[in-house]
This record gives structure tokens, C-alpha cells and sequence, in this order.
């Protein structure tokens, strides 16, 4: 890797919306990015370090600034290099909605024994954002447009985490367009490239290249 004591260091955890969406965001920059996988049972010492409130996805800037909101990283990567134009198709309203009412049903739906909740309220909650999502997308192709963009990535991983909760019962759903929509992010490359299975990282690790092509 070239350039390493310069590139970027980005703890993360795989499944955690939060974490890929900033990781879409790096893949899709063309940053060259060391990826440093966590154990949320054993988070590393040098991510508490840098950040201690101990949650992922926690970005270290080559200048050393850290970087501890997942929406900050999308932005700092973007704003940087952003070859399709995702800043341009960004809906900051949408994506606030996604991120509060929304991820408060998606939690309590997911994890309704944790929460002590009803989780067939969460999920007729959860329902009525993507009936509106399904709504946005009948008149274009993505949410901001007719090609991804900053919106996209920033919501998509919350809405897989809640189809995937039931996943049968998510399919019985009269949402084509958005179902299309999820089905077409999980079957895209940038998808593969974000959601590599690795293990978690160690001090003394090799150094894994987010999103980088095979080093010959």
C-alpha cells in the first residue's frame, strides 16, 4: 500500500448500518483507507483512545483529526473526491428522519426483548417511512434522482437491517419500487466491496485496503 503512514485509518464493524455507510462513501471517493475491523466485545485501545464514547464507525484523518459520526465521514470523504455526484443528491430532511423516528422503530422492532416493546407497533411504524420511501421512488429511479447518490447511502443500510428482520413477511409487502431499490444496492459491486468478511483487528495486522483493487 502506498502511502500508508498517510492514509486514513477507519475502525468499523461490518454489519453496522452506521459503519457502511461510511464506508460506501470512502469505497466510492477512491480513498485509500486502512480498515480496521472491531469486536464490539473487545474494542481496540486505539480506538478508545481516539474516541472514547467506544461506538463505530470512528475515522482517523491523516492529519489526526478523529472523525466519530458516520454522516461526518461520508462528508470529509465526499468532500474530498466524489466522481458520481453524491453531494449532489442529498436530502438532509430524509436522511434526519431515517436517523431518528426510523432507527427508533428499527430498534425496537429488531431488538424488542432488549427494549421491552411491541414489536408489531415498531414495525407498522417502521412501515409508514418506507411506504414513503416507496412513494419518492415511483417518480424516480433514487431518492434524490435518477442515479444514487449521498440519500441512498446514507438510508439503504437501515432499511436492509429492517427488511432483513422478517423476511418473508417483508416480501408480502405492496412496495415494488423500494423493494427493487434494495434489491438492485444489495446485488451492486459497491455492496460486495463494503461487506468483505474479515476478521477483527489486532495490533501488528497486516494493513487491509478498504475498497482497494488486488495489489500487484
Amino acid at each position: 500500500m502506498r502511502d500508508e503512514a498517510r492514509a486514513p485509518v477507519l475502525y468499523s464493524f461490518r454489519r453496522c448500518p452506521y459503519a457502511m455507510r461510511a464506508r460506501l462513501a470512502l469505497v466510492i471517493s477512491g480513498i485509500r483507507c486502512e480498515l480496521r475491523e472491531v469486536s464490539l466485545k473487545d474494542k481496540p485501545e486505539s480506538m478508545l483512545a481516539a474516541s472514547p464514547k467506544g461506538t463505530v464507525p470512528v475515522l482517523i484523518a491523516p492529519d489526526g483529526a478523529v472523525i466519530e459520526e458516520s454522516l461526518d465521514i461520508m462528508h470529509w470523504a465526499l468532500g474530498r473526491h466524489d466522481p458520481e455526484g453524491w453531494l449532489e443528491r442529498d436530502d438532509p430532511d430524509l436522511v434526519a428522519r431515517n436517523d431518528t423516528a426510523f432507527k427508533f422503530d428499527l430498534d425496537r422492532y429488531k431488538y424488542a426483548s432488549r427494549h421491552g416493546t411491541d414489536p408489531q407497533v415498531h414495525r407498522a411504524s417502521g412501515l409508514m417511512f418506507l411506504r414513503d420511501l416507496e412513494a419518492r421512488l415511483s417518480r424516480t429511479n433514487w431518492l434524490c434522482g435518477a442515479a444514487r447518490g449521498f440519500a441512498d447511502a446514507a438510508i439503504l443500510p437501515f432499511v436492509r437491517q429492517f427488511a432483513a428482520v422478517e423476511p418473508d413477511w417483508f416480501k408480502t409487502q405492496a412496495m415494488p419500487r423500494l423493494s427493487s431499490w434494495l434489491a438492485g444496492f444489495l446485488a451492486s459491486p459497491l455492496y460486495a466491496a463494503v461487506m468483505t468478511r474479515i476478521r477483527p483487528w489486532q495490533p501488528g495486522d497486516a494493513i487491509l485496503v478498504l475498497g482497494a483493487e488486488e495489489e500487484r
